[in-house]
């Protein structure tokens, strides 16, 4: 840990690991992890990447959950500046993209408030990495031309205002939103949006275990409770979801009325 503090800071680098193929990282992040000698990371970067730092390496786990925090924010803050200010360099390694819901802004912030050189190294973001591997491409000449990305749990979906982001000719893609699943999809329907609009639930995007999940709005809440859903999870709002590499998994007969998938991926309507 921090100590005395030298004529020169260290460098923050902040590094985004991709949604968890470690195939994934930049070439950058990689060359981070591999020298690194202390390296604070998230709970949602893969194992598999962590197992990159070299032997010698510090790690440091400030893991968030839903209600649970292992460090609070500005904790991490702190922890990230002493650190540096102590003359080490910090590989600060975030899952996805650090400035894609990763609170790299934040982190960033902190470090040039204390003097601290800081370095973002971009990575793959989940919702891209995610759509890519389940064939479901977030735009669409026939479906979509606009991509919104919104946060199932920031600050509360009560102060959200979503008006806008789903629909005709727009995908919605929701982080952080297993928890929330049923009052999103009512939100949703409240503010508009057919309750046969398709979704698709990815799973632990890009990793070995991943799984896609298809079905409707309506039967959102239903679905991830139903199959047992697991963060890290994407969920996609539009029509692009019908063209997803996924399992269908709607109750038979629930919403026949408002169209199910078939076994070609399209809708029946």
């Amino acid at each position: 840990m921090a100590q005395a503090h030298p004529s020169r800071p260290g460098t923050v680098h902040l590094v985004g690991a991709g949604p968890g193929d470690p195939d994934l990282l930049t070439l950058r992040a990689l060359r981070l992890i591999e020298r690194a000698a202390l390296i604070v990371h998230d709970g949602l970067v893969d194992p598999a990447i962590l197992a990159l730092a070299p032997p010698h390496a510090e790690l440091i786990c400030v893991a968030k959950q839903r209600s649970r925090h292992s460090m609070r924010q500005e904790a991490i803050n702190s922890l990230l500046v002493a650190e540096a200010l102590a003359g080490r360099d910090v590989v600060r390694l975030k899952g996805g993209d650090p400035f894609i819901f990763g609170r790299g802004g934040e982190e960033l912030e902190a470090c040039r408030e204390a003097g601290v050189p800081c370095e973002i190294v971009p990575g793959i973001s989940a919702a891209i990495g995610g759509g890519a591997s389940a064939g479901l491409p977030l735009t669409h000449r026939e479906d979509a031309s606009i991509v919104s990305f919104v946060a199932g749990q920031c600050k509360g979906l009560s102060d959200q205002n979503w008006a806008g982001l789903a629909g005709a000719g727009r995908t919605l893609v929701i982080y952080m939103g297993l928890a929330t699943a049923q009052d999103i999809a009512e939100k949703l329907m409240a503010d508009g949006l057919a309750p046969s609009t398709p979704v698709a639930v990815i799973e632990k995007a890009t990793r070995p275990d991943q799984r896609v999940l298809r079905s409707l709005l309506a039967d959102l809440g239903d679905l991830v409770a139903r199959m047992a859903v697991e963060s890290p999870a994407l969920i996609v709002v539009g029509e692009v979801a019908r063209r997803a590499d996924a399992m269908d998994c709607l109750p038979l007969g629930r919403f026949r009325s408002q169209g199910r998938f078939n076994s070609e991926g399209s809708q029946n309507r």
